[in-house]
């Protein structure tokens, strides 16, 4: 079986009315070795319900990015 680092996972969520958003911007960060990357920011509308569901599948979808975590 093969070992892997711990990992980071970086996010962030907060819930506003409908349409109020006009403009995301990925957030920046800053890596320990100087360089910077950055985060792409992603809105889901709708219900509680759907809102739910739509972040439980992304969820599952980026881990599947990396089938070796």
């Amino acid at each position: 079986m093969n070992h892997m680092a711990n990992l980071t996972l970086i996010y962030g969520l907060r819930l506003l009315p409908e349409g109020e958003v006009t403009e995301i911007h990925d957030a920046t960060l800053k890596l320990a070795n100087g360089h910077e990357a950055h985060v792409t920011m992603h809105v889901i509308e709708g219900s509680r319900a759907q809102i739910e569901a739509q972040l439980k599948q992304s969820l599952s979808a980026f881990f599947d990015f990396y089938p070796e975590i």
